[in-house]
């Protein structure tokens, strides 16, 4: 029989997701222009892993590198992120609805447990904040993977991924809206649970839309700067 690969976490991985939790908490904010030295002392990282999370945050679309200007962390217009969300809308609706029609009873548990996990988090930050961690971990990410649909997970889960998480985290912080997106996913997984995928694409649809008008309305009170 084959080997088992064991794999390891490295310095380059512990540099990789420092990193990566600090563009989605907004430590690194978008735009920020970043330089090894400082990211080395403020970070407490050593040049080889930085460099090699570096080059993988860029390959993420986390980091853009412009001729003459360096390396920065990634922006978008308040245009373009609210055309994301408009995408996210239609296409995350969409991945409920299957999710609701393909999970198996025991992911469908699993959701639940997450969320249960998700409320200890929110209870922690005060309610002023809900952080979820990549993957699994992640309340939209599961119900992607969970709809069957490896072509729509595909479009999901790369940059769109990526980029919106940034944007997902700042909004947390708005007063009140911790708990109320939590109930709203629960309502959600309460329709996957039931097997209503017409009810799970109709929640999670507008779980998203009150997502992106919270955005606007953080933008227009000068509470985010995109």
């Amino acid at each position: 029989m084959p080997e088992a690969v064991i794999q390891t976490y490295t310095r380059a991985d512990e540099a990789f997701d420092c990193l990566q939790t600090a563009i989605v908490k907004g430590d690194l904010a978008p735009g920020e222009k970043i330089g090894e030295v400082e990211l080395c002392s403020r970070f407490s990282l050593t040049r080889g892993p930085l460099r090699e999370a570096l080059g993988r945050l860029e390959s993420r679309g986390l980091l853009v590198r412009r001729p003459h200007a360096g390396v920065k962390v990634v922006s978008v217009s308040t245009d373009e992120l609210m055309e994301l969300y408009r995408i996210r809308e239609v296409m995350e609706g969409l991945a409920a609805r299957q999710a609701a029609e393909r999970m198996t009873d025991d992911e469908i548990t699993a959701l639940h447990t997450t969320l249960d996990a998700h409320e200890a988090i929110i209870e922690q930050a005060h309610g002023q904040a809900y952080y979820q961690a990549e993957g699994d971990y992640d309340f939209h990410h599961r119900i992607a993977t969970g709809s069957r649909n490896a072509k729509l997970a595909q479009m999901l889960l790369g940059d769109l991924y990526y980029m919106v998480r940034m944007y997902r985290y700042r909004l947390s912080t708005a007063s009140g809206r911790p708990h109320m997106a939590l109930g709203e996913h629960r309502r959600i997984v309460e329709a996957i649970a039931q097997r209503d995928g017409e009810l799970a694409e109709f929640l999670m649809k507008r779980h998203i839309n009150a997502a992106r008008r919270n955005i606007e309305r953080k933008i227009a009170e000068g509470g985010l700067t995109i």
